[in-house]
């Protein structure tokens, strides 16, 4: 199983609809709310240089918004 990370807002429509969808479809992941974790907000913008929600990192595989057709590629979904 592909490690996958998502970092997002608990405000963020499109974060809701990614994790919505990965466990719709049985995909693991650990979630990173921004809004609150210094650190990881931090870790993210050094990954992508930007503040928007959500981001994906997908076995470092960068994905910015909810790119659906993207991680069905990359997840094997």
């Amino acid at each position: 199983m592909k490690k996958v990370i998502i970092y997002s807002t608990p405000t963020c429509v499109y974060c809701q609809m990614a994790k919505a969808w990965f466990d719709e479809n049985g995909i693991e992941y650990t979630d990173y709310d921004v809004s609150v974790d210094e650190e990881k907000r931090n870790e993210m913008l050094q990954k992508t240089g930007q503040m928007a929600v959500p981001v994906i990192d997908v076995e470092g595989e960068i994905i910015i918004g909810f790119d659906k057709p993207r991680l069905a590629q990359l997840l094997g979904v």
